[in-house]
């Protein structure tokens, strides 16, 4: 039970962490005329260049870069791209809202509206990619970015996003079914996990009227450690450990800073890596509660390092291991883009006047809703496999019931927070002239 609630504060640490970056990433680019023509080009040019040249040069372009051979549709469809901006508009209304996990049913969304897991997860990863580079700001944190630590870290995270990518083309030439099936068993695994850990914590939360009452958890991460003086047992053992070279940090909290070996940062980085190339969104996730409970850093080094980490690790992923291949939905990531950062704006401001018991509520049946969805696509795909004895109409019963399920629950929740949000506007106007 004990190695549950820790396993499950570390998860969720991670999912906050991840959500604070999302939220500042869009306060950032749509805070900055700037930064929003350049969104505006970059959407122009991937709706336009697809619409006016779907026909004529997809069909001479080389297989990587997109041709009709390519496995990732070149082409513009406006059907496609309002789809793509709904889910991104539930992905940002969940991380704005319920400060956690949002971009996890990006994934589960894509490969229930009919497209193949590689391609949502290379797409998701080009979605974060360009979020970064346009929205990074890094520059207001670099006086807490540790250079040496993210060097060293990225080295790992490089050789595990390849892993991770070969992993998933490799699957995908075998059988693009087993593809779709280990990359629906990965997240059915972190997602069940999650989310039957979010639901317990909700339900002792009802329970305790303290925790009722207590502020909306945003900033609420269990365990963390704001200004990083103190460690526990296991970041003690891997600072103890002499494998030069060492890798020094935290200079501003304690005398002389801190040391960890290069092997544990390689390690950590593969690890990261690995997720993120495997299912996209998984590096952010993971970074933030490895650096902290694991190694032992700072949370404020952590955040300035965590920022720096993903621009690159999210770009080598995406474009080395999946856009060269064809496995990005341009179309697919602009309008995700789009809807995610108008999302996270409307749900941020619908926690002030939510109780924060609710947020935890619906939180938990949104990512139970993304397990759901893919644990019952799976036996259509084990089917298909002949790994299981299932007729084709019994798993897409079951694939059906999961897909259902899932868009009445975030459809559902999306509705609710728009709702508050408009019959709110005169409150939240209030507030914020107020401010």
């Amino acid at each position: 039970m004990n190695f549950f609630k820790a396993w499950g504060n570390f998860m969720m640490m991670g999912a906050r962490a991840h959500a604070k970056w999302e939220i500042d990433v869009s306060n950032t680019i749509l805070g900055d005329r700037k930064r929003l023509l350049l969104l505006g080009l970059l959407l122009g040019s991937v709706l336009l260049g697809g619409m006016a040249f779907a026909d004529q040069i997809t069909g001479a372009l080389p297989d990587v870069l997109g041709g009709k051979k390519a496995y990732s549709p070149a082409f513009y469809s406006t059907g496609i791209f309002i789809v793509s901006i709904l889910i991104g508009l539930g992905a940002g209304l969940i991380t704005g809202c319920i400060g956690a996990g949002g971009g996890f049913v990006i994934a589960p969304a894509l490969m229930s509206a009919g497209i193949k897991g590689i391609l949502a997860v290379g797409t998701d990863l080009f979605h974060i990619f360009a979020k970064a580079i346009m929205g990074s700001v890094i520059h207001r944190k670099l006086g807490n970015v540790s250079v040496p630590l993210a060097g060293v870290f990225l080295i790992g995270a490089i050789i595990g996003a390849t892993g991770g990518g070969v992993i998933n083309r490799v699957l995908y030439e075998i059988n693009p079914v087993l593809s779709d099936a280990f990359i629906t068993t990965v997240y059915s695994l972190m997602l069940g996990f999650l989310g039957i850990y979010a639901m317990m914590d909700f339900l002792k939360a009802r329970r305790d009227e303290a925790d009722i009452n207590a502020p909306h958890g945003g900033g609420d991460v269990h365990g963390e450690r704001v200004e990083g003086s103190e460690m526990g047992n296991l970041p003690r053992k891997l600072q103890s450990v002499k494998i030069p070279p060492m890798v020094k940090f935290d200079y501003d909290f304690t005398p002389g800073g801190r040391g960890i070996s290069w092997v544990f940062l390689v390690l950590s980085g593969a690890l990261v890596g690995l997720a993120a190339g495997i299912m996209g969104v998984g590096g952010g996730f993971l970074t933030f509660p490895i650096f902290v409970y694991m190694l032992g850093v700072s949370s404020m080094t952590t955040v300035g390092t965590d920022i720096f980490q993903i621009i690159f690790t999210a770009g080598y992923a995406a474009i080395s291991q999946y856009a060269v291949y064809g496995f990005i939905f341009y179309t697919l990531a602009m309008g995700m883009l789009l809807g995610s950062l108008f999302g996270i704006q409307i749900g941020a401001m619908v926690t002030k006047v939510v109780p924060g018991i609710t947020i935890r509520g619906f939180y938990a049946m949104a990512v139970l809703a993304g397990f759901v969805n893919r644990i019952f696509a799976l036996p259509a795909k084990l089917g298909d496999m002949d790994v299981i004895p299932i007729s084709k109409q019994m798993g897409a019963i079951l694939e059906n019931i999961g897909v259902w399920a899932f868009f009445i629950v975030i459809g559902g929740f999306s509705v609710w927070v728009i709702g508050t949000f408009l019959n709110n506007i005169r409150v939240l106007k209030g507030e914020e002239a107020g401010l």
